[in-house]
């Protein structure tokens, strides 16, 4: 079974109790799973908000990615999300998104990237993955995301509680 590694993220509602009960339900959906620490970030894209919490996970899947990504977009509306009325990477009570999916490479789809489009970009989702996954390497290069992440500005993020 691959190894797939989920990033989530949430800052409205009680962000860190939605993302303490998301990864209990994820643990239903992931076989043998494991949570890195919680991160505070200062939102990227659209700084009008309130900060994030981040955390990723890292589990085994016996589906296939397409079921997955159904499966946490059931997650996400159990707690309350609905993409209809948000704005792009604006609030959300709890985002998921599929990071990595063993080494697949699924490109130029409009549902579904992976490894995620802009995993590269981001400290927030890069550094729980790395926590989780010292060693792991982009599959469609072949470098380790632990360079990638180095070679990052700063980003506004800190860790706020170990797991």
């Amino acid at each position: 079974m691959p190894l797939v590694v989920l990033g989530l993220g949430s800052n409205q509602g009680d962000s860190l109790r939605i993302l303490e009960k998301a990864v209990e339900v994820l643990g239903i959906i992931l076989g043998s799973l494991r949570q890195a620490s919680i991160y505070e970030t200062v939102p990227l894209h659209v700084t009008d908000q309130p900060k994030f919490f981040n955390t990723a996970v890292a589990g085994e899947y016996s589906k296939e990615p397409w079921a997955l990504l159904s499966e946490i977009h059931k997650v996400e509306a159990s707690f309350g999300r609905d993409r209809s009325k948000e704005r792009r990477w604006g609030e959300r009570t709890l985002d998921i998104d599929i990071l990595l999916f063993g080494d697949q490479i699924i490109a130029n789809h409009p549902l579904l990237e992976v490894p995620h489009p802009r995993l590269k970009e981001r400290r927030f989702a890069l550094e729980p993955l790395l926590e989780l996954c010292p060693d792991a390497i982009d599959p469609a290069s072949g470098i380790q995301y632990s360079g990638i992440c180095r070679a990052l500005p700063e980003q506004g993020i800190r860790r706020i509680s170990g797991v």
